[in-house]
Order: structure tokens, then C-alpha cells, then sequence
């Protein structure tokens, strides 16, 4: 007989924790504690779920890094605990909070899975039973007593994303994101398949939480025609000390002279640039054309196939750490949670 696994339900706020109410049609918080009731579907489930709530429920349109170091508390303190985590937060920013916690935990061997919902979980046509269910069967899978998937990940519409990789693409339909540059962990069907070969594989090593997190960072995104004053604008931001330089197409950007000379001088200063590209997939390939070997030539950071919502968690993380240059560069270069190939 198959162990009960133990799984803790975490919501920090957004839609799936909304419920309509029948008379006013006005939204409200709904309690986690009854949560059984509301879905007895969960029952069915191998497992025991245990429900935690931030004390103020926060929209995800103000989730920030106190926001994170809370909620890594939450799943630090319960770690020993607890088989699996599945943490509801708002879409918006989901795949920004997800992917800075893929940083934060370090030696991660269980899973924790996001999930959320385009609609409030009472609503009739509702997308909220389907991906709460199955987030929390993922995270009860466990084979020879090891988590299948011991990561942080994303789970929005049948589909099972390597947190860190994902974006969100669409604000109405249901299929809310994707992970153009990595393929998905699994995929629900009539059956839950697991792509065993993309999941990260599993660790024994002791549980390292990155509770603090520098947020001096700023993203520069190019378009055609920006000023020297806009890219000042940015460069000279107080107390900066990282930019995501958004470039086109495999990380081409103008050739300016007056542009490459900024961010040389922005580089001299001890500022660290990461290009990355615009483009939903892909990735940067400096000095592939003229228009990158400029910034290969002076030292700007290649962020590869990275996204931006990874390379913003990425930057919180390692500008923290407090790092040579030199290491810096190259930690950036290298994937620490799979964040890129």
C-alpha cells in the first residue's frame, strides 16, 4: 500500500483563492480550512493536506521579495514535515515569484508547485478545481520513496513547467502560460506522463534557504529610436548595480557609438549588464552578428535562452551573494536551477 504523503497547501493570494459571493457578485477570500468541502475531489488523492495562508492575502500585482522571504519561511519551517508543497498565488506574477524561489531554495529534494487560476474557484466555468487537484497529485507522486518531480514548478492547464522557464502569455484563456525554451515536465491527460529526462534530477544534500535578496536592478528594454537620455535615464539610476539589457532578435542591439560607450562606462563602474532577448523563444547568441560583437567586446553577460522573469529572480539572487566580477559572469553563464540550456 502506497504511503500516505503529506502535502501542505500555501496561499499567498490571487484569483483561485476568490470565490463569488451568490448575492452581491462581489469576490471574496475564501477559507482554505474548508477546502474538502469545496472540492471533495481531493479525497480521492493519496494524501494528507494541511492548509497555510499569509495572515493579509496580497494581490499579485504587489508580491515583492518580502513576499518571497515570507513564503520560503513558511515552506522552510514546515520542510521536514511535509512530502510536497503546492503554493496558489495570482497569475500575474507568478512566474516571477516562482522563478525567484527556484533561487532561494538551494538543494531543493521535494516538490513545490505553483498554481493558480484565470477564474475564482467558485465560478461555474471555473479552471481552478482542474489545476489545484492535479498540482497537488504531482506533488504527492513519489516513486522508491524519492519526489518524481523534486523541483519548483508550475502547474497552469495540463501542462507541468519547470518554474523558472515559464512566462505568462495570455491574460484570458485558460492556457495562461508556456516554456518556449525547455519542454514540459509532464503533461495531464487520461493519464499524468512525466518527462522524466527534463525534471532536475534528485539531491540528498541539506536544504539551503537564500532568504535575502538584492533588488537593485533595472530593465533597459531597446526599441527603435530611444534616446541617449532614456538609456542615461536608466544607466544612472542610485544605487543600480545590475541591468537587463532587453536586445532584438539573438541579442543585437544599435551600434551606436554613443550607446556602446554607456555601457562600457556603466561596466567600468562595476554595473553588471545581461543581454537577453525580446523575443518570447530563443536565445542570445553574441557575436553571431555585428550588432552583438560590440557587447561581447566589452563584457556585457550573455543571459543565453534565459527569461526575463528568471533573469530578474537570477540577479536578486547572485547580487546577494556578494561575488567577485569575474565569478559573478560566470555564475550568470551557467545554469544553477535550470534555468537555462
Amino acid at each position: 500500500m502506497s504511503k500516505i504523503r503529506q502535502i501542505l497547501l500555501i496561499y499567498t493570494g490571487g484569483t483561485i483563492g476568490m470565490i463569488k459571493d451568490s448575492k452581491t457578485g462581489a469576490l471574496r477570500a475564501f477559507n482554505f480550512d474548508k477546502l474538502l468541502k469545496r472540492i471533495p475531489e481531493l479525497n480521492l488523492l493519496e494524501c494528507k493536506i494541511s492548509t497555510n495562508s499569509f495572515k493579509n492575502p496580497i494581490d499579485s500585482s504587489d508580491m515583492n521579495t518580502k513576499h518571497y522571504e515570507e513564503l520560503v519561511d513558511m515552506i522552510a519551517q514546515a520542510y521536514e514535515n511535509f512530502d510536497g508543497f503546492v503554493v496558489l498565488t495570482g497569475s500575474d506574477t507568478m512566474a516571477y515569484t516562482a522563478s525567484a524561489i527556484s533561487f532561494m531554495l538551494e538543494n531543493l529534494s521535494k516538490p513545490v508547485i505553483f498554481t493558480g487560476s484565470q477564474l475564482p474557484i467558485g465560478d461555474l466555468r471555473t479552471d481552478a478545481k482542474e489545476n489545484l487537484i492535479t498540482a497537488i497529485q504531482i506533488a504527492s507522486s513519489y516513486e522508491n520513496e524519492k519526489p518524481i518531480v523534486p523541483e519548483v514548478a508550475l502547474y497552469f492547464e495540463y501542462q507541468l513547467y519547470r518554474a523558472n522557464r515559464t512566462t505568462k502569455i495570455n491574460a484570458e484563456h485558460f492556457e495562461a502560460f508556456t516554456s518556449l525554451n525547455y519542454p514540459p515536465l509532464a503533461v495531464s491527460g487520461v493519464h499524468l506522463n512525466f518527462n522524466r529526462e527534463a525534471i532536475m534530477p534528485y539531491t540528498d544534500k541539506s536544504l539551503v534557504v537564500r532568504k535575502y535578496l538584492d533588488v537593485n536592478i533595472a530593465i533597459l528594454k531597446l526599441f527603435p529610436g530611444i534616446t541617449e537620455a532614456n538609456v542615461k535615464s536608466v544607466l544612472n539610476t542610485i544605487n543600480i548595480k545590475g541591468i537587463i539589457l532587453e536586445t532584438y532578435g539573438s541579442g543585437n542591439a544599435p551600434t551606436a557609438s554613443w550607446f556602446i560607450k554607456l555601457l562600457e562606462n556603466a561596466i567600468k563602474k562595476g554595473i553588471y549588464i545581461v543581454d537577453v532577448t525580446q523575443c518570447s523563444g530563443g536565445s542570445v547568441n553574441l557575436g553571431l552578428y555585428e550588432t552583438s560583437s560590440q557587447l561581447k567586446k566589452i563584457g556585457i553577460i550573455n543571459g543565453k535562452d534565459i527569461t526575463t522573469e528568471a533573469v530578474v529572480a537570477k540577479f536578486f539572487y547572485l547580487l546577494s551573494l556578494k561575488i567577485t566580477k569575474k565569478d559573478f559572469k560566470k555564475a550568470f553563464e551557467t545554469s544553477l536551477r535550470g534555468e537555462i540550456s
